[in-house]
C-alpha cells in the first residue's frame, strides 16, 4: 500500500513560520508552524501521499547573523554557510514537534519525522561567484559597510535606501548531497524536513566538501530536492492561492492547468516578478521537465485542495 502513495515534495513560504509584522520569538513562530502543519497533517491523514518538507530561513538567519554581529566580541561569529545549517536545526525542531503532536493527536503517531541537515552542491565556476546580488543580515551606514568590505573582504551594497547590506552570490543548486539519506528515510515512512533556505551551500572537489558562503534560491533548491529524491509533484507554498496573469492589473487573470511551454511563454512576456513569483515558476518547469508529474503552486491554506486538482495553479508537460 505505501508503494501506491505518490511522493510530494511541499515548499514552504515564509509566511508559513513568520508573519509580517511579528517580532519572531520563538512562540510567534512556533503558532505559525502549528496552523502549516495541520495542512500537512491532512497530505498525511488522506492516506494518499507521502511527504518531504522544505523551507524558507530568511528571518532566521537573518536574526542569527544578528546575534552573531551583537556578541562579536564575546564569541566567535559563525560563517554565513553556518548560520544557514542553524537556522535548519532551529526550523526542523519546529516542524517536527508541531506536526508530531498533531499526527500523534489524530493516531498517526507512529510515523517517524527527522529533520536532515542539508547541504547542496554548487558548481564554483557559477556566474553568481562573479556578480553577487543578494543581500544578507544587518543593515550599515555607508562608512560602516565600507569598513566591513576592507576588513573581511565582504561584497556590500546600498539596498532600496535602506542603508548598505552585505551581498553574497546566489549560485544555481546541483544537487543534494544527503539525497541517499533522504531516499532511505522516505522509503523506512518517515516524514523528511530537508534542505531549508536553499540549503547548506557547498563546493566539491569529488572527494572533500567546502562551505561557502552563499544563499541558494530555495525554490529552486526544492525543486532540486523534489527531483533528487524521485517526487511525483512539487508543490510551492505562497502568499497568493494561484499564479496571476498582469498580477494586481485590471486584466488580472488566475492560471489553473497550464502547460511547461505556455508557462515559459508567459515568463517570457514578464508576467512574473523576478525574485517573487518568476524563481517559483521556473522551479515548477525545471522540475515537470526533469521528469516529474505536476508542480502546483498554492496558498497554504489551499495545500490539500490544491493537490486533489480543486485550487492554486498546476503545472504539467501537456
Amino acid at each position: 500500500m505505501n508503494a501506491e502513495k505518490k511522493l510530494v515534495v511541499v515548499a514552504l513560504g515564509g509566511n508559513a513560520i513568520l508573519q509580517p509584522g511579528q517580532r519572531g520569538t520563538f512562540e510567534e513562530q512556533m503558532a505559525n508552524v502549528r496552523t502549516t502543519c495541520e495542512q500537512l497533517a491532512r497530505m498525511v491523514e488522506s492516506g494518499a501521499y507521502k511527504i518531504v518538507v522544505t523551507h524558507g530561513n530568511g528571518p532566521q538567519v537573518g536574526n542569527i547573523l544578528l546575534q552573531n554581529e551583537a556578541s562579536k566580541d564575546v564569541a566567535a561569529p559563525m560563517p554565513l554557510y553556518v548560520c544557514g545549517a542553524e537556522s535548519q536545526g532551529l526550523i526542523g525542531l519546529m516542524i517536527q514537534q508541531g506536526l508530531g503532536n498533531i499526527l500523534s493527536q489524530r493516531g498517526l503517531g507512529t510515523i517517524p519525522l527527522a529533520t536532515v541537515i542539508t547541504q547542496v552542491v554548487v558548481d564554483k565556476d557559477d556566474p553568481a561567484f562573479a556578480n553577487p546580488t543578494k543581500p544578507v543580515g544587518p543593515f550599515y551606514d555607508e562608512a560602516q559597510a565600507k569598513a566591513l568590505a576592507n576588513e573581511k573582504g565582504y561584497d556590500v551594497r546600498e539596498d532600496a535606501g535602506r542603508g548598505w547590506r552585505r551581498v553574497v552570490p546566489s549560485p544555481d543548486p546541483i544537487r543534494i548531497h544527503e539525497k541517499a539519506a533522504i531516499r532511505q528515510l522516505v522509503d523506512a515512512r518517515s516524514i523528511v524536513i530537508a534542505s531549508g533556505g536553499g540549503g547548506i551551500p557547498v563546493l566539491s572537489d569529488g572527494k572533500v566538501l567546502t562551505g561557502v558562503d552563499a544563499v541558494i534560491d530555495k525554490d529552486l533548491a526544492g525543486e532540486r530536492l523534489a527531483a533528487d529524491v524521485g517526487a511525483s509533484i512539487f508543490m510551492i507554498l505562497t502568499d497568493v492561492d494561484s499564479v496571476r496573469l498582469n498580477y494586481k492589473k485590471p486584466t488580472e487573470t488566475r492560471l489553473q492547468r497550464v502547460s511547461v511551454t505556455e508557462a515559459k511563454a508567459y515568463a517570457a512576456e514578464g508576467h512574473f516578478a523576478k525574485g517573487s513569483m518568476e524563481p517559483k515558476v521556473r522551479a515548477a518547469v525545471r522540475f515537470v521537465e526533469s521528469g516529474g508529474e505536476r508542480a502546483i503552486i498554492t496558498s497554504l491554506d489551499k495545500a490539500f485542495d490544491a493537490l486533489e486538482g480543486r485550487a492554486g495553479t498546476t503545472i504539467t508537460r501537456e
